[in-house]
């Protein structure tokens, strides 16, 4: 079997290491306010991968916070007006860490509702459902398959795989429900899609920073997803998803949208296409920020999220009435799908 995406990504990456590492060497900035400051600000100028695309003038957001920075401010203080600099570029993968704190930008999801209650999630799982690599999975009386998979970063390998589309073999469909999905690891989220096609299927393209440029990127590289050699799902699958189903899961929803077999339900995806790079301040803080962006089979952007085919949201009167309305649809879907 050829190589998987996985590992293509990182050899690609292997060899731009010297461009992305060593953002920043100590001895270019004084560990002052002003000196971290400048730091962080050219981090992002130079490797930063969405300014383009986001149009953000990133000189005028450091006229607006240098004139912040003071010389004997605290830490407390320097970290909050940095933070609230990083904000401005919108995006849940960008982070700065001290060993008191984490700044993160939620504002991508909190404007949309929730459309997940883990609670009626529970009550669909009942008490005798299954687990396997992270993976929640059971029967529903309709004979319809169910799998929760909450976390990217639960691994997951091709033997739980095998036994769980064994087991949901009898049903005649399949739910997927990746809401709430944070993301983790690419790896998982290629090896679950890989169960779902017959054929090799181009779904996506990467592309790398190869100089300071806003716009200096390499050429996209293809990204495809070719088909498990193992146990493959035949029948119809329906992936739901939120607001919540955020970076590994975002390239999960991007793939299997692709497959023939596949209907996304639910609530536009969080986005997060930037596969995130690190580096660090004169002062030891790191930073974490977008440094690859990944396309779309297209070549558009998926960095603000994935719209789904049906649009749903979760009724409070089915909740209150313990039921979740993007499962009952996806259900109802099934049921009359050939």
């Amino acid at each position: 079997m050829k190589k998987t995406y996985f590992l293509k990504i990182w050899g690609i990456l292997f060899t731009l290491l010297p461009l992305l590492n060593g953002c920043i060497r100590e001895e270019e900035f004084n560990n002052t306010p002003q000196g971290n400051f400048e730091a962080l600000w050219k981090i992002i100028d130079e490797k930063y991968c969405f300014l383009d695309y986001k149009q953000i003038d990133w000189e005028a957001i450091h006229d607006k916070y240098q004139p912040l920075i003071t010389p004997n401010m605290s830490n407390d203080g320097l970290f909050e007006i940095l933070g609230n600099m990083l904000a401005e570029l919108k995006d849940g993968h960008v982070n700065l860490y001290s060993s008191s704190n984490t700044a993160r930008y939620w504002d991508w999801y909190l404007d949309y509702p929730r459309n997940f209650n883990e609670s009626i999630i529970e009550k669909y799982l009942g008490h005798d459902y299954r687990i396997a690599g992270g993976a929640k999975y059971r029967i529903l009386e309709d004979n319809i398959g169910y799998i929760y998979y909450g976390d990217f970063s639960n691994g997951i390998g091709n033997g739980n795989l095998d036994e769980i589309l064994s087991y949901l073999s009898v049903c005649n469909g399949l739910i997927i429900d990746v809401r709430n999905n944070g993301g983790g690891n690419l790896t998982y989220a290629t090896r679950i899609a890989q169960r779902f096609t017959n054929e090799k299927v181009l779904t996506g393209y990467i592309r790398h920073k190869t100089g300071k440029g806003h716009s200096d990127f390499s050429e996209p590289t293809p990204i495809y997803i070719e088909p498990s050699n193992s146990i493959r799902w035949q029948k119809q699958v329906m992936v739901l998803t939120n607001r919540h189903s955020y970076s590994a899961t975002n390239d999960f929803v991007n793939s299997m949208r692709y497959f023939p077999n596949v209907t996304l339900i639910g609530d536009k995806t969080g986005g997060g296409s930037g596969l995130p790079f690190s580096s660090e301040l004169p002062n030891g803080w790191g930073v974490r920020f977008s440094a690859s962006p990944h396309l779309d089979a297209n070549k558009q952007q998926i960095e603000f999220g994935i719209d789904p085919d049906k649009k749903i949201d979760l009724k409070k009167e089915d909740e209150e009435d313990g039921l979740d309305t993007i499962i009952e649809e996806a259900r109802k879907l099934l049921k009359v799908t050939p």
